[in-house]
């Protein structure tokens, strides 16, 4: 059981929060790549909205004014004489001036908020393709990495969240000018009114600014505890967990690490929650004692007759609102500073370059291939494991060659594999492709000449069709090799079954969907390996789910459309791999014997004793 307290990151400080301010041009960057129209016109609208307040206070000065004018008048007639006399004329205009300014205002925030929707939702998907398209880059060993699944998440999760910064920026803007246009009145009446306002502001910016810094660190340092809790969410309440979770038991145990994890998550919160509601009601009262300070100082001026009644009304509330929004400005400028915190997740993730590219030389994979592969001295070992994947890896796999791999677990065989995909490249040693070095060819070039079918295949809650096509995206919409390459996998007669056939959604995710047997998805995972003109055609345990006799029937299909292509299979059933041309006999990540079936049982060794434990088994 993990521990937060292990994880804690220590609090950002005063220079990394004001780094973190540099997120905020190339995140205003994303924001005018979606949409300048929008965004002019977000901007645009603020910039009017921004003037309204101070005229809407002024309009209400001049109101109480003409008021207290007509009460100091003398005896005012009755309302229809005095409409019709015009003693009224100048405070009718102010009112529907007043009450054109507030429908304005209501109507320009609507527009902001419409603005802002839209923006938000392409920002949000714009970035969200994005980031798809890098994590496309990334290596596989990057996945692989708990820290990079950590940013990984925090940065999926910025995706989301982050366009509430937008609209705080923009709503920010509009406040520095309403904040000048209300200082500016106040200026003229008693300067000395805004050095009190900020000296009562300072103490509740300060606080909020540690406060947001604490929530970040929180939230930083509990990223592998919510990765847990999405997990365990995910396996507590799935359709392809409900079975073991059901026969086991599991929920209980489930529950209980949920509502563990879930219970210090919150303590945590609370504790921080509990600290920031205190400090906040204190320093929110010296602002609160500012304000009333500089309301008593108006009201005492008025009764000596330096100001109106109006002058009183507008000024007090002068600065009352400079005060709300200069307290918003402050605290919305430390909100900032902390979401540039969380844009640091974000823009970390896509600064993260692979390792495995294409070289700006590169060049294309020779067609056809000639000699095929040699493997010289190749040793790989995964990132932080002290025992070697493979190692000291010397063979050739011929062009047009079937060969089979085969050993127990842990042996190497995948790990093969994905060297020969590039998904990983060796630490020692080369992989030669008709001579020249591997690393030399077109990335994209040598994945599209390799038919890959891997035993943890994905199953894509798509159509039949489209689970076949994937194989091949260019032909998604090519019927007649989805169909051609159903039939070489023996997947047609799984798809005909279906009530929708090739059109059927599979997999129970979603509620029209059909789901499979563990073999019927393998055929159609294989499907996907036909759907490609591949040159080389991979075969890593794709069939464990089929019997005996349905595996030897695959790979004997597959051994028959091979068309002299080059081919590599991988099953822990040596009758189903005796077909192959040539076999490799792997322990241990080292190549410990080679030949064909016969050759092999003829010396002994692992491959013959193990052939003949499984023959065992059948008899």
């Amino acid at each position: 059981m993990p521990h937060a307290a292990s994880n804690t990151q220590a609090k950002p400080s005063l220079r990394e929060r004001m780094n973190a301010m540099r997120n905020l041009p190339p995140f205003l960057r994303q924001v005018w790549q979606t949409s300048r129209i929008l965004t002019i016109a977000s901007l645009g609208l603020r910039l009017i909205r921004a003037l309204l307040p101070v005229a809407m206070l002024y309009v209400g000065k001049l109101i109480i004014d003409e008021a207290v004018r007509l009460a100091g008048a003398g005896p005012m007639p009755p309302l229809g004489e005095a409409l019709a006399s015009g003693h009224l004329s100048t405070l009718l205009e102010l009112l529907l001036l007043e009450l054109g300014i507030a429908i304005g205002s209501d109507l320009l925030g609507r527009l902001v908020n419409y603005a802002d929707a839209l923006l938000s939702e392409l920002f949000t998907n714009a970035t969200s393709v994005r980031l798809m398209e890098h994590a496309a880059e990334l290596d596989l060993e990057d996945f692989e990495d708990p820290e990079l699944q950590d940013k990984l998440d925090r940065a999926r999760r910025q995706t989301m969240g982050r366009m509430s910064l937008m609209s705080q920026l923009f709503g920010q803007a509009q406040d520095v000018i309403t904040v000048i246009s209300f200082a500016a009145g106040l200026v003229i009446y008693a300067p000395w009114l805004i050095a009190l306002l900020a000296v009562a502001l300072v103490p509740a910016f300060i606080g909020e600014s540690h406060f947001n810094t604490l929530g970040y660190s929180l939230n930083f340092s509990w990223t592998p505890e919510r990765r847990q809790l999405d997990y365990l969410r995910q396996v507590g309440a799935s359709v392809e967990t409900a079975k073991e979770v059901k026969i086991f038991n599991l929920h209980r145990f489930l529950i209980e690490r949920y509502k563990l994890l879930a219970e210090r998550f919150f303590l945590a919160n609370r504790a921080l929650a509990r600290k920031r509601a205190l400090w906040g009601t204190v320093l929110a009262a010296l602002g609160t004692l500012g304000y009333y300070t500089a309301y008593a100082y108006i009201a005492w001026r008025t009764i000596r007759g330096d100001f109106s009644i109006g002058d009183l009304t507008f000024l007090s509330g002068s600065f009352l609102r400079l005060r709300q929004l200069l307290e918003g400005l402050l605290t919305g400028f430390s909100q900032v500073a902390s979401q540039a915190l969380y844009l640091d997740d974000l823009f970390t993730f896509f600064a993260i370059k692979p390792e495995i590219h294409s070289r700006t030389d590169a060049v294309a994979i020779p067609r056809p291939i000639r000699e095929g592969f040699v493997f010289e001295n190749v040793g790989f070992r995964y990132p932080d494991a002290e025992r070697w994947a493979v190692r000291n890896l010397d063979f050739h796999l011929r062009a047009g060659e079937v060969l089979a791999l085969v050993g127990e677990n842990g042996a190497g065989k995948t790990t093969l594999v994905k060297l020969l995909a590039r998904l990983y490249d060796p630490d020692e040693g080369r992989i030669l492709l008709d001579g020249r070095d591997l690393r030399d060819y077109d990335l994209d070039d040598l994945r599209a000449n390799l038919g890959v079918i891997f035993q943890d295949f994905v199953r894509y809650h798509l159509t039949a069709g489209e689970n076949i096509g994937v194989g091949l995206v260019e032909a998604m919409d090519d019927e007649d090799r989805i169909r051609d390459a159903a039939r070489r996998a023996l997947a047609d007669e799984v798809i005909d079954g279906l009530p929708a056939g090739y059109d059927q959604l599979i997999g129970r995710r979603f509620k029209t969907g059909v789901d499979l047997s563990g073999g019927q998805w393998q055929k159609i995972a294989i499907a996907r390996a036909y759907m490609r003109d591949a040159q080389v055609m991979i075969l890593d345990e794709p069939t464990a789910a089929l019997d005996a006799r349905a595996e030897f029937e695959v790979f004997q299909r597959f051994k028959e459309l091979s068309d002299n292509r080059t081919a590599v299979l991988i099953s822990h059933r040596f009758s189903s791999v005796r077909m192959a041309d040539r076999i490799l006999v792997l322990a241990d990540g080292r190549i410990e014997a080679s030949g064909t079936h016969e050759q092999l049982m003829t010396e002994g060794g692992r491959y013959a004793e193990l052939f003949e434990l499984q023959a065992a088994g059948y008899r």
